[in-house]
C-alpha cells in the first residue's frame, strides 16, 4: 500500500454544500454565490479567450493585474492573482509556514483556515469570536508571539457575516509585530455598508505587513471561473508566485476578471440589491422569532434556538428544494447560514421555513 505524508490525515475535508435530489427547481442558498450572472461584456470577454485555448494563459496575468492595480491605485507588482483567493491563502501557507511556526485566526471563520496549519505542520491557534459573532482582536493580539507568522482576519466574517471597522483593524495592526503577516480576507467587503472598500486599501499604504485578499467569485458572480487576488508587498507576491504551479489562472478567467473590474457601476447596483434583500430576509426571520447576527455580507447567520434541531431544519428545507448550509459544518451547532438570493428565491426559502416551523 502506498504511503502518504502524515499531515494529510490532519487536513480537514472542506465542507462543500450538499446537493439533494429534488423534482423541481432547486434554490441554492448554501454557498454565498451571487444570484446574478456576469454582465454580457464579461461573458463576451471570456468567450473571446476560448479561441486560443491551444495556447497557455499569460503566466504573468498581465492585463488582469494591471486592471486590478488601476482600480486599487497600486503598482501592478503588488498584485498577486490566483485561482480564487483560496489558492493565494494556500500559497501563503506554503511560503510562510513550517513546523514550529504559528498561525492565528478567529473561529468560527472561513473553513479553509484550518487547512493552512495542517498542510504546513504549523500550529494553528483558534481564538473564539466574541458574544456578537465578531473577531475578538484583543484576544487575538494576546496570542501573537515570536513564532507567529500569519494572523488571519476575515472581514466581513464567514460564516457570521459580522464586520470590523477599518479603524479597529488599524489599531490591531499597530500592535502586531512587523514580522507577522496580517492577511485581511475581504471576500465579502463589497457587500458591506459599514465601510467603503477603498478604506482597506489606505491601510495597505501605512502597514507593510498587511495583505488584503479579494475575490471575483462573490459580487462579480464569477464562481465558476475561479479568480481572486491579493494586494500586498512585492515580496509577498513573489513568494506566493514561486511556490505555486505555473499558469494557475486560466485564460477565460483572466479575461473575465479583467473586464468585470471595469464595471463598478454594476457593483454598486448589486450592492443595493443585496442590501434590499438583506433587510427583507432578516426582518422576515425576526418576525418568525429567529435571531441573526448583524450582517454586512450577502448571507445571514441564523440562530435556530434551543428547541429546534439543526439537522432536521436543514434536511426539511432540502426536501422542499431549498439548500442552506448547516451551522455544525461551519463551526457552530444550532445555526444555519442562508445566502440571499433573488426575491423569488428568498420567498421560496421563507415559505419552506414556514412549513417546517
Amino acid at each position: 500500500m502506498i504511503e502518504f505524508n502524515r499531515r494529510v490525515e490532519d487536513i480537514p475535508a472542506y465542507p462543500a454544500a450538499e446537493t439533494y435530489a429534488y423534482d423541481g427547481e432547486l434554490v441554492k442558498l448554501a454557498s454565498n454565490e451571487a444570484p446574478w450572472g456576469p454582465l454580457e461584456e464579461v461573458r463576451v470577454a471570456a468567450a473571446n479567450a476560448l479561441g486560443a485555448l491551444n495556447r497557455y494563459p499569460d503566466p504573468e496575468k498581465s492585463l488582469m493585474r494591471r486592471r486590478i492595480a488601476e482600480r486599487c491605485d497600486m503598482a501592478p507588482g503588488r498584485v498577486a492573482v490566483g485561482n480564487g483567493s483560496c489558492e493565494i491563502l494556500l500559497a501563503a501557507a506554503e511560503a510562510m509556514l513550517e513546523p514550529g511556526a504559528e498561525i492565528v485566526y478567529a473561529w468560527p471563520s472561513f473553513s479553509m483556515y484550518p487547512h493552512l496549519a495542517a498542510m504546513s505542520g504549523a500550529r494553528g491557534v483558534r481564538v473564539p469570536l466574541d458574544a456578537f459573532g465578531r473577531h475578538d482582536l484583543e484576544a487575538m493580539a494576546r496570542e501573537v508571539n515570536h513564532a507567529t507568522r500569519i494572523v488571519l482576519i476575515c472581514n466581513p466574517n464567514n460564516p457570521t457575516a459580522t464586520a470590523l471597522s477599518p479603524e479597529e483593524i488599524e489599531a490591531f495592526l499597530e500592535d502586531v509585530p512587523k514580522h507577522v503577516a496580517v492577511l485581511l480576507d475581504e471576500a465579502y467587503v463589497e457587500f458591506s455598508l459599514a465601510q467603503d472598500p477603498d478604506e482597506s486599501l489606505d491601510l495597505l499604504r501605512r502597514h507593510s505587513n498587511l495583505v488584503v485578499l479579494r475575490t471575483f467569485s462573490k459580487i462579480y458572480g464569477l464562481c465558476g471561473l475561479r479568480a481572486g487576488y491579493a494586494l500586498g508587498s512585492e515580496q509577498f507576491r513573489g513568494a506566493v508566485d514561486r511556490v505555486r504551479q505555473p499558469f494557475s489562472v486560466n485564460a477565460p478567467a483572466q479575461a473575465a476578471a479583467a473586464e468585470a473590474i471595469l464595471h463598478q457601476d454594476e457593483v454598486a447596483r448589486r450592492v443595493e440589491l443585496n442590501a434590499i434583500e438583506r433587510l427583507y430576509v432578516e426582518s422576515e426571520l425576526d418576525e418568525r422569532g429567529l435571531e441573526t447576527t448583524e450582517s454586512q455580507a450577502n448571507f445571514s447567520w441564523v440562530d435556530l434556538g434551543e428547541d429546534r434541531d439543526e439537522a432536521d431544519v436543514v434536511r426539511g428545507l432540502a426536501e422542499r428544494g431549498v439548500i442552506v448550509r448547516a451551522g455544525s459544518a461551519l463551526g457552530e451547532e444550532g445555526r444555519m447560514r442562508v445566502t440571499y438570493g433573488t426575491r423569488a428565491e428568498n420567498d421560496r426559502f421563507l415559505s419552506a421555513l414556514d412549513e417546517l416551523l
